[in-house]
């Protein structure tokens, strides 16, 4: 079909649920050839049944990859045909399950043993014309999609094209609004700013800058929309703690809170660090599987002038 040419495979879901419709139409057909009264949506539910006896709706749902709702719905039209009982009392009397009727279990030899053997056949055919085997195929996308979904996939391939028009660089005294407006929304969207807060977004130069520290700044396509700090710790056992990383929301889902986190522990290798620290809280979900992306690990026992501190964590450079 040439509109799909035009498309590509951007219509893939289209041109799929266009050969699904194609494929059914056809099995419609096919059971009437064999003087079958049936859906073909029935089949899986059917087959399951004819193979393994009595199930329960929730079995049935498992097995052919199905909602309950849509197995209920299933059973229900079956029963009206007559080929299914539900309701019935499994050997433990505590679960309610489904099985063939007498009229069903003919069916079954019916569609399974002659019906099904002349497809095989016939679809055994269609493999043989075709330069690809579309049968194992499917299974391997099925496998792969398992692994990964779409959804995924195009998200990721999304973050790495936006993440290309990130570029990291060093704080100048024009981004201190940028650094303080970015860090006090997050904080009050979760807490309360403190007083160390305000001390270091405040005067940046002096409470970190001045003192060994460096600021990292995110620009997307020229504004800056992500900023994180490099703090010079006093700490024997640590020479930097990763501070004050802020991402705008409308950035979310550019790969920034990476990039930046990625940046600010290459600088602190570039600075000779052999540990950096950092402080946070578990309600950021999102902020701490980027540190543990970052190879950080979680710790216990320092001290820390932030309330909302309920987590603390150390990357060691030398086993990075």
């Amino acid at each position: 079909m040439d509109l799909f040419n035009r498309t590509g495979k951007m219509a893939l879901g289209s041109r799929l649920r266009l050969l699904t419709a194609r494929v059914t139409e056809d099995a419609a057909k096919i059971y009437e050839l064999y003087d079958v009264d049936f859906s073909p949506k029935w089949f899986p539910v059917f087959f399951v049944l004819s193979e393994d006896g009595k199930k329960t709706i929730t079995e049935i749902a498992t097995e052919i990859g199905h909602s309950q709702p849509s197995v209920t719905k299933i059973i229900k039209e079956m029963a009206k045909g007559g080929l299914v009982k539900d309701n019935l009392k499994s050997e433990d009397k505590r679960r309610n399950v489904v099985g063939l009727t007498e009229k069903g279990q003919e069916l079954a030899y019916k569609i399974i043993k002659i019906q099904c053997a002349d497809i095989d056949v016939a679809i055994d055919g269609i493999i043989a014309e075709a330069t690809h085997n579309l049968w194992e195929a499917l299974a391997e996308w099925e496998f792969l999609l398992e692994q990964k979904s779409m959804f995924k996939r195009v998200q990721e391939e999304k973050k790495m094209r936006e993440s290309k028009d990130v570029e990291i660089v060093d704080y100048e005294p024009k981004y201190q609004s940028t650094f303080k407006s970015l860090n006090e929304e997050w904080i009050s969207s979760y807490f309360e700013m403190e007083e160390a807060d305000y001390k270091a977004l405040d005067h940046p130069e002096e409470y970190i800058l001045n003192k060994g520290g460096q600021i990292l700044v995110a620009l997307y396509q020229g504004e800056p929309l992500g900023v994180c700090a490099l703090i010079k710790m006093q700490d024997k056992n640590y020479d930097f703690e990763m501070a004050k990383m802020a991402v705008s929301p409308k950035a979310q889902g550019k790969n920034i809170g990476f990039l930046l986190g990625n940046a600010i522990v290459n600088k602190a290798k570039e600075l000779g660090a052999s540990k950096i620290y950092l402080e946070s809280n578990t309600v950021l979900k999102p902020a701490i599987n980027l540190y543990y992306k970052l190879g950080f690990q979680k710790i216990v026992g320092h001290t820390t002038p932030y309330k909302r501190c309920n987590i603390q964590m150390e990357l060691n450079l030398k086993k990075s």
